[in-house]
C-alpha cells in the first residue's frame, strides 16, 4: 500500500499487515490510534537522530507495546509491559523471526515505561520509549515541527480526552494486579485511580525482610584465605 504519513513510510509486509490487523480488532480505538502514533514518533525520532533502525521491528514493537492492557492477552500477575511482550514474541516466533530480533522487540516493549535506559540501548528499544514519552508525556514536543505533529494526529486522531483516557487504560490494565505496579509508573497511576491502592515501599520492604542481620557473624564473609589461618 506505501502508506506514507509525515514522510514517514509504513512498513508494508505481510507480517506488518497481520500485526496491524490483529491489533485492529483487539485493541480500542484508543490504544490502536495511540500505537501507530508511537511508531510514528518514534521513527520520526530516528531520523532526525539519524539512527540506524529496523523500520518493521520498530513497527511491531509499537504496536504491540499496549497489548498486555487488553483483557485478551492480560495474564493474572506479570506487567502488562511483559504480557505485551509475550504477544510480539509469539507472534513473530509464527513469523520465522530470529531470536535476535525478537529479543530488540522484547527490550522496547518491556522497558517502555521504564525511565532512563531504554536510550542506551539498541535503536529500535529506544526509539519505542521516544514515541510513547512523546505520544503520552509530550517529551520533546518541540523537537517535531508543527506539520509533523499535525500529519501525524490528521491520521491518527488523538481522542479529545486522550490524556485521561490513556490513564484510565493503564489503570483497568493493572487494578487486578496492583503487585505489578511496583517499582514501575502505573504507581502514579493507581494512587490516582484507586483509592484502596497502597503503593510497595522499596525501604519498608528491605528494612522488613526476613534477614536478620544482627544475628548473623558476618566474618566467615571475609577472604576465604583467612577462614583457614
Amino acid at each position: 500500500m506505501n502508506e506514507t504519513i509525515a514522510d514517514v513510510r509504513i512498513p508494508d509486509s505481510r507480517m506488518t499487515r497481520e500485526a496491524t490487523q490483529l491489533v485492529r480488532d483487539t485493541e480500542p480505538d484508543l490504544l490502536y490510534y495511540h500505537s501507530r502514533r508511537v511508531f510514528l514518533f518514534g521513527a520520526l525520532t530516528g531520523e532526525r537522530k539519524q539512527l540506524k533502525y529496523d523500520a518493521e521491528l520498530l513497527y511491531i514493537s509499537a504496536m504491540f507495546h499496549d497489548m498486555g492492557l487488553t483483557e485478551a492477552y492480560s495474564s493474572p500477575h506479570d506487567r502488562f509491559e511483559v504480557d505485551g511482550v509475550n504477544a510480539a514474541r509469539d507472534f513473530l516466533r509464527r513469523h520465522g523471526v530470529g531470536e535476535y530480533d525478537i529479543e530488540q522487540v522484547w527490550d522496547a516493549i518491556a522497558l517502555h515505561t521504564t525511565p532512563g535506559i531504554p536510550q542506551h540501548k539498541k535503536p529500535v528499544v529506544a526509539l519505542v520509549t521516544a514515541g510513547v514519552e512523546m505520544d503520552v508525556l509530550g517529551l520533546a514536543y518541540d523537537a517535531f515541527s508543527v506539520d509533523q505533529r499535525r500529519l501525524v494526529v490528521a491520521a491518527h486522531p488523538r481522542e479529545a480526552n486522550f490524556k485521561e483516557g490513556i490513564i484510565d487504560a493503564f489503570a483497568q490494565g493493572t487494578i487486578k494486579k496492583p503487585e505489578s505496579t511496583f517499582g514501575n509508573v502505573k504507581a502514579d497511576v493507581l494512587a490516582l485511580k484507586d483509592p484502596t491502592y497502597r503503593r510497595l515501599n522499596f525501604c519498608s520492604i528491605t528494612l522488613g525482610s526476613a534477614w536478620n542481620d544482627q544475628a548473623h557473624d558476618h566474618s566467615t564473609c571475609r577472604d576465604p584465605a583467612h577462614r583457614h589461618a
